[in-house]
């Protein structure tokens, strides 16, 4: 199997950085000139421990529980390990120590200093030291015979030296270096080393070879070179069986010889090209840690020899694992992928056997199992370390036992198949882990809560970021609370059970009116919370019993359900609770999660019910909230964030990768809150680990989000990045639209215009590469308003064919627009006489509504109008239908002041939701064409709609029948005009109009006013309620007016009319009324037909000159176009 190498991280700050393995290999410890020497259960421990030994750290060793280090101030000093406590000074120089090494046992240290010194000195009594002086320049580094007679140094003065240590004098000095006068302008540090036990061979890294010279004839016996290495060495070590040499370049370079067949096995180069200044090899398997002079560590697996074999003897059985062991109740100790990792441990040569052949017994099982997962799939060398650690003392015992083994005839068969995954550990989002002794126990958009647990305190502290919520608070922490939540109403409090008290929840309603402000909650026996969470009015425990427990926020216990499995982690917002559990046993590094997301209102519903989890492959989850807005999120282990697309069926869309904005592979951004307007994902960024301390204060840095679409370098990709993402940050707002909450208004109509002018450039980048076939595709995503912008750009582009085709999509969009707004209308105005004629009932149609209170009146107000304005508008409904030229707008006022721009209808009458007055200069063009491209879908008072119509009461007409098609009437907007006929024409058309319907007498004003008058359906529907109620005896009042309403609009339009004339109770005065409005100068007709051709031309919103109106249809229809300005 050939080596890997896992991703670098972070260690110390950047300079010179040592690395070494303890003792038994169980973790990794590192030095940098930061003066921390840092102790690593693995690669992936973001919590490793520390221990400062002084300002600034040049060297260090490990042995025997000894850690000895070279520091600023000039001395050499002992430190206990791990515990880490001063234990004395062992030396001092006139500079700074460059380099300290440990003898084979551990007795004595060597240092090696600027000052040309090198002295060995007992470790148990500093007195008894041994000074080498013959160096002319710094040392560089020292290396320890394994035999003890014979002490090796390099020089800034280009020799390297052979000291015997009895008489303290050189035996042999080769010049092989380039001198140089100090450490800092050496081409190399030049780390030497002696093989391990026979001591026959020592190692110097010359230029691009490592020399091998022979013990006592201090010949060179040769020399290991390969063509990859291309710059100078600087560091050699041996593998613990001497049987292998590695060697690092300053160019970061790492390659393994073979020493005897001076074969070079491995070559492995750093991610970043840095100087190798540190290498160490593993005491029992096949792994050498690195460290580079940036302060980076990192860890090469599965060194091995050419036919693939491991530095560590392993009987054959070990290569897999029983199939009947894997699910035994002790498979939560398996690591992710550990077995793998067993499977490819190290041999050694024969003479070596004997070494580690304890870890495995005759059956086949390891012996021990104590690698347990810490929440990351990359712990593999821990486990390896760890298990070594529990067998280190049983080496003895089982050596002679397993020589003897019989061959794989006598094993039992073995399963080969996907290791199944250890489950993830629930948690807290936005806490850190709880081992820590100060940590966060949540971070969120609320705010902050720190626990403290040491000598001096166990204590909580609660911080708001908005003060105005609450002040800070410092709580005790007498009852040892793990887990935490914050909301604006409430803190709420978590702790396991012990063997005397149960799991406990706890809750402080600070945010209450009565001076009761907390309440604690006892779980049953040998239930413990797992998760907790906070909503609006309520909270919610998950427990060990598989149970999901719901309160309300005074402590009133509510709902309790069962999960389907193991909790990993909830959260809660509004009335929404997600919870993330365990749906099954994932494999190959793999999680198998399932959500559940439900809303706890008064219309209890599920919305998700219990789907996977989308992760990242060989992920687990990291962080799952909802945004500021209420839409579900989470962050899995690879820095993917996540998001719930409603406008896809409830599916979850990639939104950001955090990955993509850390500079290094060990740096990590901690999420702490998500918003969707404006867009922005809030996190802390981790340099060198998973989450930030508590101290100094974190600061939180704000990244963009971004759909990983293909093509994201070109316009094209750019654009429908933009326009996608903003379709999914937008679709909460129709979420809270549907479900009553207030929001922002011009944020959806400028959301809307902003995906509307993203189509059009889109459609405008489609045109100039000829994709006519994508133009269409993109049409179909915009809105009425700018597919007609669409029409006039591509006839403007000379491309009549598509032109066409979208003036037919056009129609069909307006068709289904209008047909949209009469069902809209009809329903308001059924709502409305409901509200006033019956009583309120539990229906659909008397659910609360997001609406202003003037709006209301308005709507109750809509059937009030007179019989009059009935009549008047069916007159220019039949004019508007006698010439569709002028139907591009709707019938304008005929003053000339009031130049209302009204986006038109398809069934050419009032549309009392899609007008703004526009009291503007028509002459100044708008600064952008898409400037009043939200004007067609924003609601707006009727008032303003009735304002280029009448100046008399805001009213809502009631709907007329057409005798038209709604078809034929859309189409009837997009003909090309024709010239004009003459006024005789138009009469005779007026009058046509006039007789078609007849005369309504209207209402008097006072009765709007005073009363509310019954309308047509109300009167037809009490004539015939019997006759409903014989078909369908059952049916309630809601259902008996819904019937009726469908069988009112299968009447005739006569019919029809005729029941509004009985609602209205016309009088002769009305008619006289009626007839004086209607009556008008031939002048004025025509004077009106000048206006609304002009108002029609002034709707197409684009700035250009007046062009006459007998052209032929093609230059026309480019004339619709953009400026090419």
């Amino acid at each position: 199997m050939p080596s890997t190498q896992k991703p670098m991280r972070y260690g110390h700050t950047e300079g010179h950085t040592d690395v070494c393995f303890d003792d038994t290999g169980s973790c990794i410890v590192t030095g940098g000139s930061d003066g921390d020497i840092r102790i690593w259960e693995n690669l992936d421990d973001d919590d490793p421990k520390s221990i400062n030994v002084g300002e600034k750290s040049y060297s260090f060793a490990l042995k025997n529980g000894r850690l000895v280090s070279a520091i600023s101030n000039n001395t050499v000093q002992i430190h206990t390990f791990p515990e880490g406590a001063p234990d004395g000074i062992l030396t001092r120089f006139t500079t700074n120590a460059n380099h300290v090494v440990f003898n084979t046992d551990g007795t004595k240290i060597a240092a090696g200093s600027s000052d040309f010194m090198v002295k060995i000195v007992e470790v148990t009594d500093c007195s008894q030291q041994k000074s080498f002086r013959g160096h002319d320049a710094p040392v560089l580094s020292l290396s320890f015979d394994p035999k003890g007679a014979f002490l090796a140094s390099a020089s800034c003065d280009g020799s390297v030296r052979v000291w015997k240590i009895s008489d303290q004098m050189c035996e042999t000095s080769w010049p092989l270096l380039q001198k140089c006068n100090d450490v800092v302008n050496a081409k190399s540090i030049c780390r030497l080393a002696w093989q391990p036990k026979s001591g026959k061979l020592l190692a110097v890294p010359v230029d691009k070879v490592v020399k091998l010279y022979r013990r006592n004839t201090w010949e060179n016996q040769c020399d290991l070179s390969d063509n990859f290495i291309t710059q100078t060495l600087n560091v050699v070590i041996w593998s613990p069986c001497g049987q292998y040499l590695a060697a690092g370049s300053v160019d970061g370079c790492i390659a393994v010889w073979n020493v005897d067949t001076r074969q070079c096995m491995e070559r492995i180069k750093h991610e970043r090209s840095y100087t190798i200044c540190g290498l160490a090899w593993h005491p029992k398997y096949g792994q050498i840690a690195y460290t580079d002079t940036e302060g980076n560590l990192g860890l090469i697996e599965n060194v091995c020899d050419k036919d693939g074999k491991k530095l560590s003897a392993k009987v054959p059985s070990t290569v897999t694992k029983e199939y009947n062991d894997l699910f035994d109740g002790d498979d939560n100790d398996f690591l992710n992928g550990d077995l793998t990792e067993l499977q490819s441990s190290p041999k050694v040569t024969a003479n070596e056997e004997d070494d580690d052949d304890d870890l495995m017994l005759a059956s086949g099982r390891p012996r021990h199992r104590g690698a347990i997962l810490e929440d990351d799939e990359n712990s593999l060398d821990t486990a390896l370390m760890k298990v070594n650690s529990n067998l280190e003392g049983d080496e003895d015992d089982q050596a002679d036992g397993l020589s003897v083994l019989p061959g794989s005839s006598t094993q039992r068969p073995f399963y080969d198949g996907p290791m199944p995954t250890p489950q993830q550990k629930p948690f807290q989002s936005g806490s850190t882990p709880v081992h820590l002794t100060h940590r966060f126990m949540v971070w969120n958009s609320i705010g902050i809560i720190r626990c403290y647990n040491d000598e001096q305190d166990n204590a909580v502290d609660v911080e708001f970021h908005d003060t105005s919520i609450h002040h800070a608070t410092h709580l005790p922490n007498s009852l040892n609370h793990t887990m935490a939540d914050l909301s604006s109403e409430a803190i709420l409090l978590a702790s396991e059970s012990t063997e005397e008290l149960a799991s406990k929840l706890h809750c402080i309603h600070f945010s209450s009116w009565d001076s009761s402000k907390e309440w604690t909650v006892d779980m049953p026996k040998d239930e413990d919370i797992e998760a907790i969470c906070l909503g609006q009015g309520w909270a919610a425990c998950a427990t060990s019993a598989l149970l999901t427990r719901v309160f309300t926020i005074g402590g009133v216990q509510k709902e309790i359900f069962s999960l389907p499995g193991p909790v990993v982690s909830m959260a809660g917002h509004g009335e929404q609770l997600m919870v993330i559990y365990h749906r099954g046993t994932g494999f190959d590094g793999d999680q198998c999660l399932g959500v559940q997301l439900m809303e706890l209102g008064k219309r209890k519903k599920q919305v998700l019910h219990g789907e996977p989890l989308p992760l990242a492959r060989k992920s687990y989850l990291m962080w799952v909230g909802f945004s500021a807005e209420g839409t579900p999120c989470y962050v899995d282990s690879k820095g993917i964030v996540r998001m719930l697309n409603r406008g896809l069926g409830n599916t979850w869309v990639p939104v950001c990768d955090t990955r993509e904005y850390c500079k290094g592979k060990s740096d990590h951004y901690w999420v702490v809150g998500i918003h969707e307007n404006p867009q922005q994902l809030r996190c802390i960024p981790c340099k060198g680990a998973r989450f930030p301390p508590t101290l100094p204060r974190p600061a939180v840095a704000i990244l963009s989000f971004k759909l990983p679409y293909c093509q994201i370098t070109t316009e094209k990709g750019q654009m429908e990045e933009q326009f996608w993402r903003s379709a999914v940050f937008h679709n909460h707002l129709d979420y809270l639209s549907k479900h009553g909450y207030e929001y922002d208004e011009n944020a959806k109509n400028q959301a809307a215009k902003e995906q509307q002018e993203l189509l059009m450039k889109l459609f405008a980048l489609s045109c100039k590469l000829e994709r006519e076939f994508r133009c269409m595709e993109l049409a179909g995503l915009m809105t009425q308003n700018v597919v007609n912008l669409a029409v006039k750009y591509a006839s403007r582009s000379r491309k009549l064919i598509l032109a066409q085709r979208l003036s037919e999509l056009a129609v069909e969009k307006a068709t289904e627009l209008a047909a949209a707004e009469e069902e809209e209308e009809e329903e308001e105005d059924f709502r409305s006489h409901l509200n006033a004629s019956y009583s309120h009932s539990a229906t659909e149609w008397s659910q609360p509504r997001v609406r202003t209170l003037q709006h209301d009146q308005e709507v109750e107000d809509s059937e009030e109008a007179d019989a009059a304005e009935e009549m008047e508008e069916m007159t220019a409904v039949q004019r508007h239908r006698s010439n569709p030229s002028k139907s591009v707008g709707m019938p304008e006022v005929s003053t000339p002041k009031s130049e209302a721009v009204i986006a038109s209808s398809s069934q050419g009458r009032v549309n009392p939701f899609k007008v703004t007055a526009n009291k503007k200069d028509p002459t100044v063009p708008p600064g952008n064409v898409l400037d009043t491209m939200s004007k067609a879908s924003k609601k707006t008072p009727a008032s303003t709609s009735r304002a280029g119509n009448k100046q008399e009461s805001p009213v809502l007409k009631p709907l007329i029948p057409k005798p038209k098609s709604k078809q034929a009437l859309a189409a009837s907007f997009f003909q090309s005009r024709t010239p004009r006929t003459g006024d005789k024409t138009m009469e005779e058309r007026e009058e046509k109009a006039e007789k078609a319907v007849p005369e309504t007498p209207a209402a008097a004003t006072e009765t709007t006013e005073n009363k509310r008058p019954k309308t047509g359906f109300q009167m037809w529907l009490e004539e015939n309620r019997g006759s409903i109620l014989e078909d369908a005896p059952d049916l309630e009042e809601t259902e008996i007016i819904k019937e009726g309403m469908s069988r009112f609009r299968m009447l005739t339009s006569e019919e029809r009319m005729g029941w509004t004339e009985q609602a209205k109770g016309g009088t002769a005065d009305s008619n006289s009324t009626e007839v004086k409005k209607r009556k008008r100068p031939l002048g004025a007709s025509d004077e009106r037909g000048e206006s609304q051709e002009e108002k029609s031309k002034e709707d197409l919103s684009l700035p250009r000159k007046r062009k006459p109106l007998d052209q032929s249809a093609n230059v026309k229809l480019s004339a619709f176009a953009f400026k090419q300005s």
